[in-house]
């Protein structure tokens, strides 16, 4: 219970990576203000913690993207808890494809909802975290963001920006205890490669050290040290999550 009494916000929180870190989250106490594109992908997330017994939850709906909403779905934890111990900006969309093929809505999408979405967040949670005087941001960034992958610039780009704007967070953050890291993962099981096919699937295995793909749980107990006590000395880091694909 290292999070008892704390509010955690985890925007993408409907399934996948960022439903497995407000799960791992509310186990350790943390109140938990869910955030997604539509509500109904949060209601699997919320029967989850309740089913816990511990942190109460709250579930908001917003295009990420977009200021005022992003500002609303702040407001909304502030007025309910008065306070914002915890960030986790995790919402992110994939749209591949080749420099020379790729239109440049596919482009501003991706950068709109990967990378503007944590800036949005960093900057309407930041007042009430130096205020307080407390405060971690976790942003999930991804080994892409590291070591770039064909036919996903724009991915690569946002997820690189976001480890920058983790770095330059950190750094004005930090006089006020508010602490930034990232976490990059490698190929994690999710609704997206349960659809690739099997021979694909073993291919990726075969270019990990441990020859398995990571699960959500592996980001999220990486995010709860981040968000904890435990790591109260780290900040501005990018913790590598991929079980050795990348050396």
């Amino acid at each position: 219970m290292m999070l008892k009494d704390k509010v955690a916000l985890v925007t993408g929180a409907g399934r996948g990576i960022g439903q497995a870190i407000a799960l791992a989250l509310a186990k350790e106490g943390a109140n938990v203000v869910l955030s997604d594109l539509k509500k109904e992908f949060l209601t699997e997330t919320e029967g989850q913690i309740k089913a816990l017994g511990l942190g109460s939850c709250v579930l908001t709906q917003a295009n990420v993207s977009n200021g005022d909403e992003v500002n609303e779905v702040v407001k909304i934890a502030l007025d309910t808890y008065d306070r914002v111990d915890i960030l986790v900006n995790v919402a992110g969309i994939t749209k591949d494809g080749l420099i020379a093929m790729m239109s440049e809505q596919d482009w501003d999408d991706v950068l709109a909802i990967n990378l503007k979405s944590a800036f949005l967040f960093t900057k309407a949670c930041s007042r009430p975290m130096m205020k307080q005087r407390s405060g971690a941001i976790v942003n999930i960034a991804s080994i892409i963001g590291i070591a770039g992958n064909a036919g996903q610039a724009n991915y690569a780009a946002s997820k690189g920006g976001l480890i920058a704007l983790t770095k330059s967070t950190a750094k004005e953050l930090a006089k006020r205890n508010v602490r930034a890291n990232a976490i990059a993962p490698g190929f994690i099981k999710t609704k997206m490669t349960d659809k690739l096919p099997p021979e694909l699937v073993e291919k990726m295995k075969e270019q990990i050290g441990l020859r398995r793909l990571g699960e959500p749980q592996d980001v999220a107990n990486v995010a709860v040290f981040l968000a904890t006590d435990a790591s109260a000395y780290v900040t501005g880091q990018t913790i590598v999550v991929d079980g050795g694909l990348v050396i």
